[in-house]
């Protein structure tokens, strides 16, 4: 077997070190033959690319947070290679969502053991970006903006700016056309959904499976403390009624037209600000693997 390590050395302030450290000594005990990629932030795809092109490895693990799941996903498409997911960012959403171990060497154990492949949906943003998890215009994406601008990592750093954010806050406009059916709406966010929750743990979006073929856009119309403590609390408790605070529209396909360029952030890196933004499905597209603990596989 022939591993390709995707690691991203900065995501979440995590030192990835030890965990590597650990990981190659369990290949060379077992004879597993492995290779590592570090990002630079420079041509890393193309980079990514011809590493993968001359190595050739039988499964790939992404080694970071939502941001290096999304690149590494990225740069596989159409090769077929399965890929997996070790959670060693600041925020491990999309880990959480399909049920990935999160100490990172168990994790790491469950790849190289799985010969369970199942395909995970991406979605396709204006015909060239992508998102497996969740992208967003609004409180959240400006959230990520400062976040990223900031020489700090952690969630200290991500809570400073998530109350700064709800504090500055303003809704928008949005006229939104899914499947042929046309809405408006007023709201603080719209969210661009492939599963149901942040790596906080705050769901934003119930009806969520990221291997059903489908995507949902939220619309959260209201922001306020109450809103956002029944949120908080809904990491643990199953009482939150996200009806009163969002609409959920589920489709293959959708555009989404603001009053003016706002914002994008998709898998908690920020794109561009766009008036309009188009959403398509590609169901199944990425080759994850996985284990039957994952519920989305029953569903």
């Amino acid at each position: 077997m022939k591993v390709l390590f995707v690691v991203n050395p900065i995501s979440g302030g995590v030192d990835k070190a030890p965990f590597l450290k650990e990981a190659i000594a369990f290949c060379d005990h077992f004879g597993i033959t492995q290779k590592i990629f570090e990002t630079s932030g420079k041509n890393d795809k193309k980079r990514l690319q011809k590493k993968i092109k001359g190595f050739m490895p039988d499964r790939v693990a992404s080694v970071g947070g939502d941001g290096t799941t999304l690149f590494t996903a990225g740069a596989l498409l159409d090769l077929g290679i399965p890929m997996g997911i070790i959670p060693l960012g600041s925020a491990n959403g999309m880990a959480r969502e399909l049920y990935i171990a999160e100490d990172p060497m168990e994790a790491f154990q469950d790849f190289i053991s799985s010969h369970l492949v199942a395909g995970l949906d991406m979605l396709c943003i204006n015909g060239k970006h992508y998102t497996l998890h969740l992208g967003d215009v609004g409180i959240n994406a400006n959230l990520v903006k400062s976040y990223e601008e900031d020489s700090n990592r952690g969630m200290l750093t991500y809570a400073k700016y998530f109350f700064e954010g709800i504090k500055n806050s303003s809704s928008f406009q949005l006229h939104l056309i899914i499947d042929d059916k046309e809405y408006e709406e007023n709201c603080y966010m719209a969210a661009i959904c492939n599963s149901q929750r942040y790596g906080t743990g705050v769901v934003i979006n119930r009806k969520g499976n990221p291997m059903d073929g489908k995507f949902e856009i939220v619309c959260v119309n209201e922001v306020n403390a109450s809103a956002l403590l029944n949120a908080g609390l809904n990491s643990f408790r199953e009482t939150f009624n996200q009806q009163k605070y969002s609409s959920i529209y589920q489709g293959e396909h959708a555009k989404l037209i603001f009053d003016r360029p706002r914002l994008l952030q998709l898998d908690g890196e920020v794109v561009d600000e766009f008036k309009e933004i188009e959403v398509t499905i590609l169901p199944g597209k990425i080759p994850l693997l996985t284990h039957r603990g994952n519920i989305y596989l029953n569903q």
